[in-house]
């Protein structure tokens, strides 16, 4: 259990921080497996061709998110989704599915390793992210299942909501450690906890 000392705030250590009664809780996520898809949704020959290879639908409407069980499915703009897997890899040849969806119009890339994913979950979830982002979390502007692309502090973020007091942050590896302690420093007013690392789900 690490110690509640406001000097080790940006700790990656399992315990809490801070003082006080919040249930704010943050932890990372291990993306297991990712890819990004681009092409275009209006061409029925791109939209089946990652239907049969992901076994999960496209979400054509900005800021949205589709799920099924084994992936979710983040709209990235008009023509660029990110997919990232639950628990386990799908099992396909990567390669043979590549080259169907190139022949289908579209492009498939496997990005596993390019973000990190941070969960920030509570009651006061929103405001946390507030603090560090000019994006308006509350519920009638960013439901549940939205995700939008903006900033955390100065770190390059997307930020999806996973149910009413549950986000999850992704960025770049490079700014990893750099956007945990934005997320630290902005959790730290109210205490909070490190949880330990799980899956992304």
């Amino acid at each position: 259990m690490a110690e509640s000392s406001n000097s080790m705030i940006g700790s990656t250590a399992t315990g809490r921080y801070g003082a006080g009664n919040s249930r704010l809780e943050l932890g990372e996520l291990t993306i297991h497996a990712a890819w990004n898809i681009q092409g275009k949704a209006d061409r029925p020959a791109f939209v089946d061709e990652v239907r049969r290879v992901f076994a999960v639908e496209l979400p054509r409407t900005p800021n949205t998110t589709a799920r099924s069980d084994a992936l979710t499915a983040f709209w990235l703009g008009p023509e660029s989704w990110l997919v990232v897997a639950h628990h386990a890899t799908p099992r396909f040849d990567f390669p043979v599915e590549r080259d169907a969806i190139n022949a289908a119009g579209g492009a498939l890339f496997y990005v596993s390793a390019a973000r990190v994913a941070y969960v920030v979950r509570g009651n006061g979830a929103a405001a946390l992210l507030a603090r560090r982002c000019p994006l308006d979390f509350h519920p009638s502007a960013f439901p549940v299942e939205c995700c939008a692309q903006s900033l955390l502090g100065h770190v390059g973020a997307l930020f999806y909501r996973r149910d009413a007091d549950t986000f999850v942050v992704m960025v770049a590896r490079s700014f990893a450690r750099d956007a945990w302690h934005a997320l630290c420093v902005s959790a730290s007013g109210e205490a909070y906890d490190v949880a330990p690392t799980v899956m992304f789900a």
